[in-house]
């Protein structure tokens, strides 16, 4: 018999177990032992970081949300801007008219003076305007003949006009002859008169 082996009828000692058995702890009653100064440091150090993560995402969740607002703000006031101005612009192409030159020539398209064109001469000379033809008529004196606008064209007196055409312009385009009478004036679609108080269809067409 050895020492460790406890006498015949004798029971080992209460605090020193059997040899070969295995002790357990009870949760409830047992006393965590306490963690090291290593894993103090490594738990802390744990706990910094996850702060530093979780403050690091809040600061970007908010810079996103700056720049969410920032991007909201300019693509709002960018399309206040293209807004007015594509208002202005369109006021300004209806609101300024377009300007066109007028040549005045007789039934052949020949350069005549402009004021074979003008209803105040015409009408000084026992002229009138044929609606079938398009055409001024002086019957007698200066300048008798058949007469009308040629509007674009181009030429000098008495010689065939270069380019335009016969067809009167709409009524909010302003029309000006080579001497700088204005025998139409444009704007909103508004016909005009003559500066001599005549009015817009001088020259017929």
């Amino acid at each position: 018999m050895t020492e460790d082996t406890p006498p015949e009828g004798r029971d080992a000692p209460e605090d020193q177990p059997a040899r070969g058995s295995m002790r357990f702890q009870d949760p409830d009653n047992t006393t965590p032992r306490e963690p090291t100064l290593a894993e103090q440091r490594a738990r802390r150090k744990a706990e910094q970081e996850e702060r530093e993560r979780i403050e690091a995402q809040e600061v970007a969740r908010q810079e996103a949300e700056r720049k969410a607002g920032t991007r909201r703000k300019v693509l709002i006031g960018s399309g206040v801007t293209v807004g007015l101005v594509g208002v202005v612009a369109a006021w300004y192409v209806v609101g300024k008219p377009d300007e066109v030159s007028a040549v005045c020539t007789d039934a052949n398209g020949v350069v005549q003076n402009d004021e074979y064109c003008d209803d105040s001469y015409i009408a000084s000379h026992g002229g009138h305007y044929d609606s079938g033809t398009g055409l001024w008529i002086i019957p007698y004196g200066v300048g008798a003949g058949q007469y009308r606008y040629n509007y674009g064209g181009t030429g000098t007196v008495g010689t065939p006009v270069s380019g335009g055409t016969y067809t009167k312009p709409s009524s909010n385009t302003s029309v000006k002859t080579s001497s700088g009478k204005t025998v139409q004036r444009g704007g909103f679609g508004i016909s005009g008169k003559s500066s001599t108080g005549g009015t817009g269809k001088s020259g017929g067409s």
